[in-house]
């Protein structure tokens, strides 16, 4: 079931501005670059990567590597801390400059903190987690995202430029251009003093995003206790996978700092093994975009064998090590 959703902006629908990419996340960047090369192509404009920071010049032109025409670099030490409305100040300042079509934001955290604060600097349409983007014969932007609990692809058209979208890791797949070169255009911008400032940060320990594994082997209510989820991180091991969650091991139980899922993280693996998940909608709307999909459940009516592409009704204390020993021999 798909909804059509249509925002009404006054304004034509002229092509000519570039298509711009902006995210703190470097591979995230690196993806959205190659999005923007593609819709820049369909509508014969150029893609651009923005860049705000303290000392970010330095990495502006490897940027063509990736798909970018131009970089638009933004150095300065006010820009040292990341602050959302400083930096939606300063790309929308370079935006209204130079006019793009589109503003392609990654959906990180911070991104999500910043796009809106963007749209509504540049009086524009912001659409959020956008899965699929397209261009209609009108050549207006049409994004598809999920809704309502991830029941429905809700497809949203921009009518006024220009759009600006949040895009999640693993949309658009990464490519990389030998030879290609960038122009890099040096902005300088003047934002007020943010209101809230930082005065320490602290690195946090973590691993590999999820967004970015290949293989997750992902633990679910049927996980009995915190020491069983060794062996499910000895299968992710063998698979050169990672492990995840669904939102009750994390948020009620806190054994994972996230989960997979529709308020957590979306994750588009090659293989997704959904070990004890029951397979709730708010669930599959984490993992729905999984190239191959395996569950591991006891109870033959869960949700989960709906979804899945592979099912094993059993176990999963049983199913799991059996993996294990196979793959092991395998190995050898």
């Amino acid at each position: 079931m798909r909804l059509c959703s249509r925002r009404a902006f006054s304004g034509g629908s002229e092509i000519v501005g570039e298509i711009w990419a902006f995210s703190e996340n470097v591979e995230l960047l690196h993806e959205l670059l190659s999005g923007a090369e593609e819709l820049s192509k369909k509508l014969g404009a150029s893609s651009a990567a923005v860049l705000v920071g303290d000392g970010v010049r330095e990495v502006a032109e490897e940027l063509g590597r990736y798909g970018a025409d131009k970089v638009y670099v933004v150095d300065d030490p006010a820009f040292s801390a990341f602050s959302p409305e400083a930096y939606a100040e300063a790309i929308a300042q370079l935006a209204k400059q130079f006019e793009p079509s589109a503003i392609l934001v990654g959906a990180t955290k911070r991104g999500k903190e910043l796009a809106p604060r963007l749209a509504a600097r540049l009086d524009a349409g912001c659409a959020t987690d956008c899965v699929r983007l397209e261009i209609d014969e009108g050549g207006r932007l049409v994004v598809t995202r999920w809704a309502l609990g991830g029941n429905i692809a809700a497809e949203e058209v921009f009518l006024k430029k220009p759009w600006v979208a949040t895009i999640p890791l693993r949309v658009f797949e990464k490519r990389v251009f030998e030879e290609k070169k960038c122009e890099v255009v040096e902005s300088k911008v003047s934002v007020e003093k943010p209101k809230a400032v930082v005065v320490e940060s602290k690195k946090k320990e973590a691993g590999a995003p999820l967004e970015l594994a290949r293989v997750i082997v992902s633990a679910g209510a049927g996980v009995k206790n915190r020491e069983d989820l060794k062996m499910l991180e000895e299968l992710a091991q063998l698979l050169d996978g990672q492990v995840g969650c669904s939102r009750p091991l994390s948020a009620d139980y806190g054994w994972f700092p996230e989960w997979i899922g529709l308020s957590g993280k979306k994750v588009k693996p090659d293989a997704y093994i959904a070990c004890g998940i029951s397979g709730q909608i708010q669930h599959i709307a984490g993992m729905r975009d999984s190239k191959v999909v395996i569950a591991i459940n006891s109870d033959p009516n869960a949700p989960i064998f709906k979804v899945c592409d592979y099912g094993v009704v059993g176990d999963l204390y049983q199913v799991v090590p059996a993996l294990i020993e196979l793959l092991k021999k395998r190995k050898k």
